[in-house]
């Protein structure tokens, strides 16, 4: 066992700056010193050793790490490995586009730096326990959310803990995090009448960017990046790069009949920068899908903004790939259009409905490939049937 009050300076792989390794009560402890600078570092190491020797407060131990480092610890993981999921907001904050960060924010009393008002960066790390975890999970539930929307953030703090344990060696145990069985599939399917409704509640701005979610079932993440240099109206066609698509696997996407008169009818002069305006996209889709009568908004009481239940853009994609199956496209066409790489998720988007079942029975039965007996069939009596 080390010595109380012994310790050394360490470099963590993928970071600047000198890590201090402490001894105090045969636990090991270590504190990034904030600096790439050896002797600044130093300096910083024998200030802390003094703490332990002491009995004084450690600059920064379990008790004093926040959420907030593990956030901050997750976006830099995101941003290393150019996840598409990091955004940056007009602010210069960073947060990761599926509102899965932003509940685990919230919950764990995280607030980030805005105008004269301070970073607040949440509950302390040793607060985060498996009894805390669970709690999250219920408020989540209570909130409504279903169990594969947890899941999302639920990997995220795994994640978060995970990068604090191996990659920057802050911690040296973690709680364990156990996402929830999966719920089954989304069944959320739009008919052409259904969708053509809704869109008569949406503004005139938004059309185009629905048309291309609801024709070709392309993520709304990449269609809001697609730029008018990408579009090839001639050839009916726009392409997506690599870096682009969230599987980073280049493709080709059609330009259907309904989408291409609006996007020919825009000036050449103004086509330059983001195909797809998406203002206000989401609070004009649920005002839209209620007066369609495909959801409802519910006013809950300490919530500012309504709660809403009903058919969510996500059910576009859901959509297109059944429009597109049904239309007597091969199954791996399809899955070129809509950006699927494996099969095990496409078949959560291509579920099989009761009418599509009936129509396979009709198309056999046509074809004579089920056979028909009838005369053959005895009516039992009604004393026997009973």
């Amino acid at each position: 066992m080390r010595e109380r009050g012994t310790g050394g300076l360490i470099k963590v792989k993928g970071c600047r700056y000198y890590y201090a390794v402490i001894y105090r009560d045969g636990q090991q402890i270590r504190i990034s010193t904030k600096t790439s600078d050896k002797k600044k570092a130093e300096d910083f190491l024998a200030e802390e050793l003094r703490k332990v020797r002491t009995g004084e407060q450690l600059a920064k131990d379990l008790n004093q790490l926040h959420y907030s480092d593990l956030r901050a610890g997750l976006l830099y993981d995101y941003r290393r490995k150019g996840n598409k999921s990091l955004q940056v907001l007009d602010d210069g904050s960073e947060t990761i586009s599926s509102g899965a960060l932003k509940a685990l924010d919230d919950f764990f009393g995280y607030q980030a730096e805005t105008g004269d008002k301070k970073e607040d960066p949440g509950v302390t790390v040793a607060q985060i326990t498996t009894r805390k975890i669970k709690d999250f999970i219920a408020k989540r539930s209570a909130d409504g959310a279903a169990n594969d929307t947890i899941n999302g953030s639920l990997a995220l703090l795994r994640r978060m803990l995970r990068i604090a344990r191996d990659d920057d060696e802050i911690l040296t145990r973690i709680p364990k995090v156990n996402l929830l069985k999966h719920g089954d599939p989304r069944e959320g399917f739009v008919t052409v009448e259904r969708f053509t409704k809704i869109l008569e509640h949406l503004p005139d701005n938004l059309h185009p960017l629905l048309i291309m979610l609801y024709t070709t079932g392309i993520r709304l993440g990449e269609a809001k990046q697609i730029l008018w240099e990408q579009v090839d109206l001639n050839e009916r066609e726009i392409r997506l790069p690599g870096t682009q698509t969230k599987n980073k696997s280049g493709r080709v996407l059609p330009i259907g009949r309904a989408l291409f008169p609006l996007l020919q009818q825009v000036a050449p002069a103004d086509r330059v920068g983001e195909v797809f305006d998406a203002t206000n996209l989401r609070k004009a889709w649920h005002k839209a899908c209620v007066a369609a009568g495909e959801g409802t908004l519910t006013k809950v009481e300490g919530k500012a903004d309504p709660v809403y239940n009903g058919l969510i853009i996500h059910d576009l994609r859901r959509s297109a790939i059944r429009n597109l199956i049904r239309g007597g496209n091969a199954e791996g066409i399809v899955m070129a259009i809509s950006g699927h790489k494996t099969r095990a998720v496409f078949d959560r988007y291509n579920i099989v409905d009761a009418d599509d079942v009936k129509t396979a029975l009709k198309k056999a039965e046509a074809k004579n490939l089920v056979p028909l007996v009838v005369n053959s069939v005895k009516v039992l009596p009604a004393e026997v049937r009973k």
